[in-house]
């Protein structure tokens, strides 16, 4: 027989109270997505009878292939377990944007093995205050480190970032893998192992996501550096860093690198680089008015030059 202590200790109160919270949240998720889709717009016919707003729960079973029963459980908060085959099935049936799908996945405690493979975009308001900040280095990354856009100091501070094919514009990658990019971090060895445990932190959430897995893999593969330092197991949370810079045109900066959110706690982030001291600044200064220069080049060429922006996730 299981004592109450036995119970407590296998299914303590606040993780009940967490899990009953999250299914109930579920069911009503469930709920207002099935009421919201009108049945032609899922190749089903509304019938003259038709009292349910939106779909009705056996259409939504028919359409992901589950048990009507099963369905109903769960839009009743039943403790009932739920695979990620299904809940991609739901997710399909009820036309759910990728936000709304994330949500889904969350709810459920599951995580998504095939997620949004596209960006947010990168927005004119986002570009706007990354050209305002300059002679400020700054970029929009994702929670992967993809470079997403950044502005004309940031593309000539640690190489010539226009010249990285778009899919090697991923901050890890380059810090293990492209010497340039590597001769222009003071202290390389101290950066690659924080950016390693930074790495492993923000991972814990996308375990079973296929781009993170992937990256993962590459690194692993290309760098015994970053092998090394993925077998510390070491995490490390974001924050302010001083780094230093050795660049190619105008010599060594001392920069404040410090992340502004555009998501709660993780996600995408616009990261910028204050400088430390005035010759740092005035550094800055030349290193803009060389980029400015060299669009106004090109574009007397007629060459296009816009600023670079990945569209993986």
């Amino acid at each position: 027989m299981t004592t109450m202590a036995q119970e407590t200790a296998a299914h303590p109160p606040e993780a009940s109270g967490d899990a009953d919270v999250r299914r109930h949240e579920l069911a009503a998720f469930l709920r207002s997505r099935r009421e919201r889709i009108a049945p032609e717009q899922v190749g089903l016919p509304r019938g003259r009878r038709r009292r349910t707003p939106g779909l009705r729960r056996e259409e939504v079973a028919q359409l992901s292939a589950v048990g009507v029963t099963w369905y109903t459980w769960l839009e009743q908060a039943r403790d009932i377990q739920v695979s990620v085959q299904v809940l991609d099935a739901l997710a399909r049936a009820l036309l759910l944007d990728p936000s709304e799908r994330a949500h889904l996945f969350r709810l459920a405690g599951a995580a998504d093995p095939t997620p949004a493979t596209t960006c947010p975009s990168v927005t004119p308001a986002m570009r706007a205050v990354l050209e305002q900040v300059e002679p400020f280095p700054a970029c929009l990354q994702n929670s992967r480190y993809d470079i997403l856009a950044h502005n004309r100091t940031y593309g000539l501070l640690l190489c010539d970032l226009d010249a990285v094919p778009p899919e090697d514009r991923n901050c890890m990658v380059l810090s293990y893998t492209h010497a340039e990019w590597q001769s222009s971090i003071v202290h390389l060895e101290e950066t690659q192992r924080l950016m390693a445990a930074r790495f492993r932190a923000a991972m814990a959430g996308h375990l079973a996501e296929p781009a993170w897995t992937m990256l993962l893999k590459r690194l692993r593969t290309e760098s015994p550096a970053f092998r090394t330092a993925w077998d510390r197991h070491e995490v490390v949370a974001h924050r302010t860093k001083r780094k230093e810079f050795r660049n190619r045109h105008v010599g060594r900066i001392t920069v404040d690198h410090t992340d502004f959110w555009l998501t709660p706690g993780t996600g995408p982030r616009i990261v910028t680089y204050v400088p430390a001291d005035q010759d740092s600044r005035e550094r800055l200064e030349r290193l803009q008015a060389m980029a400015l220069s060299r669009e106004s080049d090109l574009q007397g060429r007629g060459e296009p030059h816009d600023q670079p922006r990945l569209t993986r996730s």
